[in-house]
């Protein structure tokens, strides 16, 4: 009985929102984390973003990350990804901002990327924390 509990509250609507936000981004940031060095090669942007292979790498793992939280033990733990992923990303903004120089040259980091990441970290953090499970 108290199994069939925790499946319905996995399958309601907040659950379900927290997973398909953890699997879209998931799959885009994999997806930009793969195509960032075929389409830029070694460190030219990608559309506008800045980008190198360290970058890449982090767009890469954050992905996988968000996959396997929306996929794994049937998605519990995508909400907490969601809330780990916006403040990630608020900090992110907030360095990328102050020290600018520093992630220009160590993740290759511009004005664009700053912003993407602060409407992704608010987005996150949005989705995460106000539509708690």
């Amino acid at each position: 009985m108290a199994e069939a509990n925790v499946t319905a509250g996995e399958s309601g609507g907040t659950s379900n929102i927290q997973v398909t936000v953890a699997l879209l981004f998931g799959a885009v940031l994999a997806l930009v984390g793969v195509l960032g060095p075929v389409l830029g090669g070694a460190n030219n942007d990608l559309i506008v973003f800045g980008r190198n292979y360290l970058h890449d790498a982090i767009h890469l793992l954050s992905g996988v990350a968000g996959l396997a939280a929306g996929y794994y033990a049937g998605g519990q733990y995508a909400g907490k990804y969601n809330k780990a992923l916006g403040v990630v990303y608020a900090l992110v903004t907030v360095l990328g901002f102050v020290l600018f120089d520093l992630f220009a040259n160590l993740i290759a980091l511009n004005t664009a990327d700053n912003v993407l990441h602060l409407a992704l970290a608010i987005a996150f953090l949005a989705v995460g924390f106000a539509l708690n499970e």
